[in-house]
């Protein structure tokens, strides 16, 4: 199939793409020695936790690989090692160009704001391309190594459970990297602040405070690696999920053909990516945002125009397709679809920077409850988290109705593919946060003159709210790529249902009737699924507690033991910190990564021991759609309170002016206040809330493998 080909030369062309970025940030100027100094000692504790992180990660990996050999089949087996492995490689490539980023992001913020932009933004699309081409490509290639070279039907069970096993090998190695590495960055950022700014009166990012290398490494692999893999495995379970859809939906080439519809969206979606990065440029006003929209407008105009010429030219203007249930769309349906995603995608980050802009209400809010104490510092910050939840949920659910009133579920499931297929430059805005973060820890403790550090507060400001906003992005696609997977787990039950045989546990099982709420299991298996999110967000908020807790006992140790350290004659020992916080933070993962994973398990293997297999089969689903929900609200309000905290924060490092006309500085005791909100909010926005995304997936995708382990 020539589509197949382009397909997978535009994932290459992403490769290519960054290859070109690399060379490029990796030509500019490093800096002082000082500065390469620390820069240095960023990567090397970097490189040492992602290491340790992913020999653990490979243990679980190979029992799962086994498990799935012996269960399903070897192109299952495989189909998972290849999702996981280019999980892993898309986040540790991309941390591994953002650590040497953002010491030549301080040194071009020494000559202008713009040079600094040009090179913390180039160095995150290269993380964005990799995510969407290496996704790309893992789906593509493996399809057509399935169907091509080993002669399967692309309709074939086989074809289908290999290309769910690499949906899921990407979302094991997602919650991980971004669990572990959420509670990494969060314990040495809390740890680190709580003695540092509070107890000691020490600036954030001073090379007195030992934590502070262990927090730059934090943002890297928290934010930086843990958000690609996260959009990698949301961008390549999307396209599986549809994909599903369409093998059940049709038949005979018009499967095929919309089988191949979502790779080819992806396909010149990343072009028009690429294209995308070359529109940030800073304009006379200044603004560093207005730079990064204009680069993200670029792509999605030019994606709706590459969508139009997918549908009406590749399918055909005047194509129309019929599903299996005798439902009928045009491809007008399918490009309007398309873009209901794109719109969708536009107004959730629209919504989320109105959340966590230092320039709109709720922020501004927040800051002026610091004035009066931390306590209502803290209400305000929990009342905006909730607050926050009732725009992005009224924007899903009008994409989903609108999608579903013009083509069916099929509808949705293109328009999350289109929504997905910006990921590319979405996550080229996240990875520019950590970059420019860094950039200002290294400015302060290599002891530059001010106006760089005033520059890299500037770039670090914006890169804050560009963190919250692709969070939201990712939280909002992931919730409607769950419901495309809970759409296919209900037509894969149907599917085997319509096929099975007395004696089959799928035998006689209506899936019209299933889900009925006058069946207690049905409401068991909501209520179940709906706890795991708060219970997940729990356990993750405790792991960051704990780890926080051992920094405050190491720097307090080094500052008692080391006097010198505050009269700057002696040195910090920084590794000391880093390699406590990577210990802390494996060894806290495993438990609430492994709670998605089994808890579908669970609940289909207790309640098929006390009833019958169709009330399994009820409660399993009705518990997929109890973690959809609670899950979408839980990650919303977490990652858009925490980010508003923490911008509220930056407020008074620019001096604040409260209702009364009062300005407040930094060190004053309104900025105290509102430092113990940024603090609460810290595991809110960078790890409980954002590792729930690929926990509503993997509860999903878990239900779906065993779905065809059952029907082997």
């Amino acid at each position: 199939m020539s589509e197949l080909f382009v397909i997978i030369v535009c994932g290459l062309l992403s490769i290519a793409y960054g290859a070109w970025a690399v060379r490029s940030v990796m030509a500019a100027d490093a800096g002082t020695v000082r500065m390469r100094e620390i820069a240095g000692a960023i990567q090397e504790g970097a490189q040492a936790y992602l290491t340790r992180q992913y020999t653990t990660i490979a243990i679980v990996g190979a029992l799962v690989f086994v498990l799935a050999w012996w269960l399903l089949s070897a192109t299952a087996a495989v189909g998972f090692l290849i999702g996981a492995v280019l999980s892993g490689a898309a986040g540790f490539i991309g941390m591994m160009v953002s650590v040497r980023a953002n010491v030549r992001t301080a040194q071009a913020a020494s000559k202008s704001l713009a040079a600094g932009l040009e090179i913390a933004f180039r160095s995150g699309a290269v993380t964005g391309l990799l995510v969407a081409g290496l996704a790309l490509l893992g789906v593509a290639v493996y399809f057509t190594l399935l169907t091509g070279v080993m002669g399967y039907n692309p309709t074939d069970r086989a074809v289908i459970d290999a290309l769910v096993a690499l949906g899921f090998g990407a979302s094991l190695i997602s919650i991980f990297a971004r669990l572990g590495g959420g509670i990494f960055t969060k314990g040495a950022d809390v740890g680190g602040d709580l003695v540092g700014k509070v107890e000691a009166g020490i600036p954030e990012d001073d090379p007195r405070n030992p934590a502070t290398i262990a927090d730059n490494v934090g943002d890297n692999v928290g934010d930086c690696a843990g958000m690609a893999a996260d959009l990698f495995e949301t961008y390549a379970v999307t396209i599986v999920a549809t994909m599903v859809l369409a093998s059940i939906f049709f038949s005979g080439p018009e499967a095929v053909t919309l089988m191949l519809l979502p790779m080819v969206i992806g396909a010149v979606c990343v072009v028009t990516s690429i294209a995308g990065t070359f529109f940030v440029k800073l304009g006379a006003n200044n603004s560093i945002m207005g730079a990064l929209y204009k680069g993200f407008i670029a792509t999605a105009v030019l994606s709706a125009v590459a969508l139009a010429g997918v549908v009406f030219l590749w399918l055909g203007a005047g194509a129309s397709f019929t599903t299996s249930g005798g439902l009928t769309f045009t491809a007008m349906d399918i490009f309007s679809c398309g873009i209901v995603g794109l719109v969708v995608t536009g107004l959730i980050i629209w919504v989320t920077e109105y959340y966590t802009g230092t320039d709109y209400r709720p922020v501004r809010s927040i800051a002026q409850a610091s004035v009066t104490g931390h306590g209502t510092n803290v209400i305000q910050g929990l009342a905006v988290s909730l607050e926050a939840t009732a725009l992005p949920a009224l924007i899903i659910i009008a994409g989903i109705l609108v999608a579903y009133s013009l083509a069916g579920l099929f509808g949705i499931a293109i328009a999350v593919t289109t929504m997905l297929a910006l990921a590319g430059m979405v996550v080229a805005l996240d990875a520019f946060g950590p970059v420019t973060d860094n950039a200002g820890g290294i400015a302060e403790m290599a002891d530059l003159p001010a106006e760089v550090r005033t520059t890299t507060d500037a770039l670090d400001a914006v890169g804050n709210t560009t963190k919250a906003v692709t969070k939201g992005y990712a939280i909002g696609s992931a919730g409607l790529g769950a419901l495309v997977l809970f759409a296919a787990y209900t037509e894969d039950l149907k599917f085997f249902s319509s096929k099975a045989e007395a004696g089959s546990i799928f035998f006689g099982i209506n899936v019209d009737t299933l889900f009925s709420l006058s069946n207690p299991y049905v409401v068991a298996g909501l209520l179940f699924g709906g706890l795991l999110p708060y219970l997940f967000g729990g356990i993750s908020m405790t792991a960051v507690g704990r780890a926080a807790g051992a920094v405050v006992e190491e720097v307090r140790r080094q500052f008692r033991e080391k006097p010198g350290i505050m009269a700057g004659t002696e040195r910090p020992d920084y590794g000391r910190a880093v390699d406590m916080l990577t210990k802390a933070a494996i060894r806290e993962m495993i438990i609430p990564s492994l709670l998605p994973v089994l808890s579908p398990l669970v609940v289909f293997f207790v309640v098929k021991a006390v009833a019958t297999p169709s009330d399994a089969f009820a409660a399993l689903g009705a518990m997929l759609l109890g973690v959809i929900v609670t899950g979408l609200f839980v990650a919303i309000s977490m990652t858009a309170g925490g980010g508003a905290w923490d911008n509220a924060k930056k407020s008074f490092e620019d001096g604040f002016t409260d209702k009364d006309g009062v300005t407040h500085h930094k060190g004053s005791e309104a900025h105290k206040a509102s430092v113990t909100g940024d603090t609460v909010g810290d595991p809110y926005k960078d790890t409980a809330g954002p590792a729930v995304n690929p926990m509503i997936k993997i509860t999903n995708i878990v239900a779906l493998l065993l779905l065809a382990v059952l029907a082997h």
